[in-house]
């Protein structure tokens, strides 16, 4: 059937203003429908992170690679976490940017440690030059007082992998956004993306990293030792038992302090 040009006109003028407009995520817990949202958007992200973990360089994965393989309509749900204010999730941490992936970094390999009885190889991990150098100082005298020393686990992430991480980590958290980020900090909120203030995640020999429990981390000598010694290297535990930041006890998260 023919129609009339002006018909053609007013209909498409009606709908470009009927058409409903994506609606923010619950950050309570999201819907069932945005549930799906994400599980979509991360397979499709799979391709992505499993090259880059391949080549070593996750850490340094840029926000146009993640949002490349993307339709519209998921870059647009997407951008609704990036542009989310932790402030306003009960988590009181301070801004701290989104990085230009253009720092100068220094490339950790061959970490080993000892798990269930079998050594394993730690991935590849990416500090800033200072922070990895007065790091091995502080590793290096852990040694000489207890005869061991704690690993990086994880060093510099960049604003998209944290992207990545926190979208992943929702999941483990009932799909909640607020309770995903006392656990997750959302990107350009995290330390481990902010050289100025450098986080490491630390483990130790024995593979324990108090992830899944603070308490295996927080009762280890080289906890003890780090408690009484890290200030003397420049770091700082980030987030400590008395902090009212709303961030969950992390033991094994330290952060740099950049000497001006």
């Amino acid at each position: 059937m023919n129609v009339p040009a002006i018909f053609i006109f007013d209909f498409c003028f009606l709908f470009s203003f009927t058409a409903p407009a994506l609606a923010d995520p619950n950050v309570n817990r999201l819907s069932p429908p945005d549930v799906n949202k994400v599980e979509i958007i991360l397979d499709r992200f799979a391709p992505v992170i499993k090259e880059r973990r391949e080549k070593n360089n996750l850490a340094s994965l840029t926000l146009d690679e993640l949002y490349a393989p993307l339709t519209e309509s998921q870059k647009i749900f997407l951008k609704n976490f990036e542009n989310l204010d932790a402030n306003t999730l009960s988590v009181k941490i301070p801004y701290l940017g989104i990085v230009a992936n253009n720092e100068e970094l220094v490339t950790i390999k061959g970490q080993k440690i000892k798990v269930n009885g079998e050594f394993q190889t730690l991935p590849p991990q990416f500090l800033p030059k200072d922070v990895n150098q007065s790091c091995t100082k502080m590793m290096d005298a852990m040694q000489k007082d207890l005869g061991k020393r704690l690993y990086v686990e994880s060093g510099y992430r960049s604003s998209a992998y944290q992207l990545y991480l926190f979208l992943a980590s929702l999941k483990n958290h009932n799909y909640s956004i607020r309770e995903t980020a006392k656990f997750v900090a959302l990107p350009g909120y995290s330390e481990h993306g902010c050289p100025r203030l450098q986080a490491i995640d630390f483990v130790n020999e024995d593979g324990i990293d108090g992830q899944n429990n603070p308490q295996l981390f927080e009762v280890l000598p080289e906890y003890a030792w780090l408690v009484k010694n890290a200030q003397n290297f420049n770091f700082s535990l980030s987030y400590p038992k008395d902090s009212n930041d709303g961030i969950a006890f992390e033991p094994w998260h330290w952060h740099y302090n950049k000497q001006q």
